[in-house]
């Protein structure tokens, strides 16, 4: 691998405990094309990036997502490695993240950070938060991954022309994988170090908040390419509860109590939910039938690119 054909991506927010040696270990390295874009920093995140030997982009919007997204478009190099700025990932980890996609084994690859992770690299309440969204994710895709939220990626060139970003903020990392998944690029998680972050900076990620975002990206992202799980969700929750209020309609009846408009509404929600079966059937032959189209193309596509 030459080193030169990698471009070393760092998005950052006020990283300026950390960065520059993040930077000057991966010119140690080696690596002389390292892109750091910034998301309007005011600890001096960028002149330390800058005076360390990275290339530095002020991101025209806000978010990581938004940033991830600006720098992809940039990005000409053969191969990408992305981590976050805060430290919390180790530069010398970037051979086990670089080697699958320099092989041709994978499109893309995922650091995965349970894999060893230091003490108080996770609060609980983060690590519980993980390992759910981590199987909602494998519900949603039918794709069992270990770390779905890893920041320390690798993609080779055809990634991250085919990967479409649509959400701004600590989404990006769900959507990059789910965009993988329903693009057929092939993904790989390799064993990564996960430190604790350095003292005085603080996380910008809020877990309840930023955990319901990333559950709602799974699950409506899950829409065009598993309606089953997507509209089977809607069908049983509407299912459910008119079977719920039913029973209460039916036994308030035993007692010679008539609810008329609660047993109107009950089977209204029964009736609605099981249509959302027979919609989610009718939906999923449909994707079947476009994911082996597009399945086809791709195939003819490599097939005229070897000609």
């Amino acid at each position: 691998m030459n080193k030169e054909d990698v471009c070393i991506l760092i998005p950052t927010l006020n990283e300026g405990k950390t960065i520059e040696g993040i930077v000057r270990e991966f010119k140690s390295m080696g690596f002389s094309d390292i892109l750091v874009i910034d998301g309007h920093s005011t600890d001096g995140t960028v002149n330390k990036a800058q005076n360390a030997g990275a290339k530095v982009v002020i991101q025209s919007g806000t978010g990581k997502g938004q940033a991830v997204s600006q720098a992809f478009s940039m990005i000409a190099s053969k191969y990408v490695v992305m981590l976050d700025g805060d430290g919390t990932y180790l530069p010398e980890d970037v051979d086990k993240i670089l080697e699958p996609v320099t092989a041709g084994i994978a499109d893309h690859v995922i650091g995965n950070r349970f894999a060893n992770y230091q003490k108080g690299a996770f609060t609980s309440l983060n690590l519980f938060g993980n390992r759910i969204l981590n199987k909602i994710f494998g519900f949603a895709y039918g794709v069992w991954l270990e770390d779905i939220l890893s920041g320390y990626r690798a993609f080779n060139n055809t990634a991250i022309k085919h990967i479409e970003l649509n959400r701004t903020g600590f989404e990006v990392e769900t959507e990059i994988t789910v965009e993988c998944v329903k693009k057929d690029l092939k993904t790989v998680e390799v064993p990564i170090t996960y430190l604790a972050r350095v003292s005085g900076a603080a996380t910008k990620l809020k877990p309840i908040r930023d955990g319901f975002r990333i559950a709602s990206t799974i699950y409506l992202l899950a829409r065009t390419h598993n309606p089953l799980f997507y509209f089977n969700l809607i069908g049983g929750l509407l299912t459910v509860s008119g079977i719920a209020i039913g029973i209460y309609v039916v036994n308030e009846w035993l007692k010679a109590i008539n609810h008329i408009p609660l047993t109107i509404f009950a089977t209204l929600l029964i009736v609605t939910g099981i249509q959302m079966f027979i919609f989610a059937i009718l939906s999923d032959l449909v994707v079947s039938m476009h994911r082996e189209d597009m399945h086809m193309m791709r195939k003819l596509m490599k097939e005229k690119e070897k000609k």
